[in-house]
C-alpha cells in the first residue's frame, strides 16, 4: 500500500520512537523474525518507545485502513509479528520492569523477552511460570496461555497474570483485571492477540531458585519405547514441583555425551525440580534407571541458566514448521509411531517433544480463562527445523506425517501458540468451548477485526 508522505512525516513528528520504511537501511533487519520461513514486507514499521506511541500507531493503522501486525518478541511460529503491505507495531524497545518484592508482583512491558523477565525477578529469588526458550516474547507467550518448567507447581503463565494494560482498536488505554473489564481480562488469558496491543503485564511471583536442580538424562533411541512407558508412569506420580519433559531427536554434540553417539537417535529426559534441590535429588533418581543412559548432565545451577539451556537449539534464522497435539495420557501405540518418525528425521535439527504439564495447570475450570484445555496432561510439539529452502517439502512432510500418525492417540484441542499459518481450520479447536464467548468479547473491543494477523477470532 502506498502511504502519503505527508501522513508519514506527521506520524514521525509525533512519535517518541522510530518509523522504519522499505527505503531505510534498517528495514530488512527490522522485518526479520525468529522463523525464517516468514519473509514479509510491511509498508511501515513503527518501533514504539512509549504507550502514547502505541496509541498513535493503532490510530494511524485504523484510520488509514492498514493491515496491522504487532511484534512483541517476534517468535511466533506462524509469523504473526509481520505482515505484507501493512503496518507493524514493534514493541521491542518497551522492556521496562518493576518488581514489588513485598507483594511478590512484577509489571513488565510488552516488548520484553522471557530472559528480560527472568533476569529482573531472579535478582530477588522470584519467578513466574514462563516458556522454555528465553528469546520468546512475554506478550505472545502469555496471550496464548504459556507453560514451562514451573507450570506443574504454579500453573500456566495466564494463571499468574493479575492484570494487563491494553490499547484497544479504538485507541483507548484499558486496564483489565478480575475487577476492571473482566470480560477482556478473561479473553486475554489464552485468546492470543485478538483484542488489542498489551503494553504492560502484571504477574504474581513465587520463590524460585536462584539455584535449582535441573538437567538432562539421555538414553539411546533403541530404548525409547521402554523409557517412554516408564516416563508415563513416573509423571503420574511425580510431585508438582518436579517437571520432566521427553525430547526425541539426533544427539547434538553435548560435552557430556560420548563423541560416537553425536548425530545418533536419542531420547532425553529434561527436568527441573522447583523446590529445595536436596529434596529433589532422591525424587529424580528413578529417572536414571529407565535403561542404560548414554550420559547425563544434572545438577544445581542458576534457574536463569536452565531457562536458557535450549536457546542454542532454537536460534533465530532457521526455517521452522510445527505440528502439535494435546494428550490426556500417552498410549503405547504413540510410542511405536514416534520411534518410527525419529528413524526418518529429515534434518539433524528436527525433534519431537512431550511436555508433561498436568499438576496446577489442570486445576482451574475450563471456562475460568480463554485457555480451555485443562485436561491436557502432555503437550506434544513436532518441530521441523532446517536451513535450506530446498528441504521445505521434505521437512514439512515429515512433521505432517507424524502429526497424522499421532492423531488417533490425542485428546481434544491444541495449544494456540503452536499453530502454524496453514492451520486456520484448527482455530476453533484451539479455543475449544470458549470460542463463542471469545467472539462476543471480540465484538465489544474489536468489532472491525483490526487485530487479525493472528489465530483469528471473528467478531460475533
Amino acid at each position: 500500500m502506498k502511504l502519503q508522505a505527508t501522513k508519514i512525516e506527521d506520524l514521525k513528528g509525533k512519535l517518541g520512537g522510530q518509523v522504519i520504511l522499505p527505503s531505510d537501511d534498517a528495514y530488512d533487519e527490522a522485518r526479520k523474525i525468529w522463523n525464517a520461513m516468514v519473509d514479509k514486507h510491511p509498508a511501515i514499521i513503527v518501533r514504539c518507545a512509549t504507550t502514547s506511541d502505541v496509541v498513535l500507531a493503532v490510530n494511524f493503522a485504523r484510520d488509514n485502513r492498514l493491515l496491522l501486525a504487532v511484534r512483541g518478541g517476534g517468535h511466533n511460529i506462524a509469523g504473526s509479528a509481520m505482515c505484507d503491505d501493512g503496518m507493524v507495531i514493534d514493541l521491542s524497545p518497551m522492556k521496562a520492569a518493576i518488581v514489588d518484592i513485598a507483594a511478590r508482583r512484577v509489571t513488565i512491558e510488552g516488548g520484553a523477552t522471557l530472559a528480560d523477565l527472568d533476569a529482573t525477578t531472579q535478582a530477588h529469588g522470584l519467578a513466574t511460570p514462563l516458556g522454555i526458550n528465553s528469546t520468546t516474547g512475554v506478550a505472545g507467550l502469555t496471550l496464548g496461555g504459556g507453560f514451562g518448567w514451573l507450570s506443574r507447581k504454579y500453573g500456566m503463565t495466564i494463571d499468574n497474570l493479575e492484570s494487563a494494560e491494553v490499547v484497544t482498536a479504538a485507541g483507548e488505554i484499558v486496564h483489565a483485571s478480575d475487577t476492571e473489564h473482566p470480560d477482556l481480562f478473561w479473553a486475554l488469558r489464552g485468546g492470543s492477540g485478538n483484542f488489542g496491543v498489551v503494553i504492560r503485564f502484571t504477574f504474581r511471583l513465587h520463590p524460585v531458585g536462584p539455584d535449582v536442580l535441573s538437567g538432562l538424562i539421555v538414553y539411546p533411541i533403541a530404548e525409547a519405547k521402554s523409557v517412554l512407558r516408564q516416563y508415563r508412569e513416573f509423571t503420574r506420580k511425580a510431585p508438582d514441583a518436579l517437571s520432566v519433559w521427553a525430547v526425541l531427536r539426533q544427539a547434538p554434540p553435548l560435552p557430556f555425551l560420548p563423541e560416537e553417539v553425536h548425530g545418533t537417535g536419542m531420547i532425553a529426559l529434561a527436568l527441573l525440580y522447583a523446590d529445595d534441590p536436596k529434596v529433589g535429588e532422591p525424587l529424580i533418581d528413578p529417572l536414571r534407571k529407565f535403561g542404560t543412559p548414554l550420559g547425563e548432565h544434572v545438577g544445581v545451577q542458576p534457574y536463569t541458566a536452565w531457562q536458557q539451556a535450549f536457546d542454542p537449539l532454537l536460534t533465530p534464522g532457521a526455517r521452522n514448521y510445527w505440528k502439535s497435539h494435546n494428550f490426556s495420557t500417552l498410549q503405547d501405540g504413540l510410542f511405536d509411531a514416534v520411534v518410527k518418525s525419529i528413524e526418518k528425521l529429515p534434518s539433524p535439527q528436527c525433534e519431537i517433544f512431550f511436555g508433561a504439564i498436568g499438576g496446577a495447570t489442570t486445576r482451574p475450570a475450563p471456562d475460568s480463562a480463554a485457555y480451555a484445555h485443562r485436561d491436557a496432561q502432555f503437550v506434544m510439539n513436532v518441530h521441523g527445523r532446517w536451513e535450506d529452502p530446498a528441504d521445505d517439502d521434505r521437512c514439512i512432510g515429515w512433521a505432517r506425517d507424524f502429526f497424522n500418525a499421532s492423531a488417533p492417540f490425542a485428546s481434544s484441542g491444541v495449544y494456540v501458540n503452536f499453530l502454524t499459518a496453514d492451520e486456520g481450520d484448527r482455530v476453533r479447536s484451539a479455543y475449544g468451548p470458549n470460542y463463542d464467548r471469545l467472539a462476543q468479547v471480540k465484538r465489544t473491543y474489536d468489532p472491525d477485526n483490526l487485530f487479525r494477523t493472528n489465530q483469528n477470532i471473528q467478531p460475533a
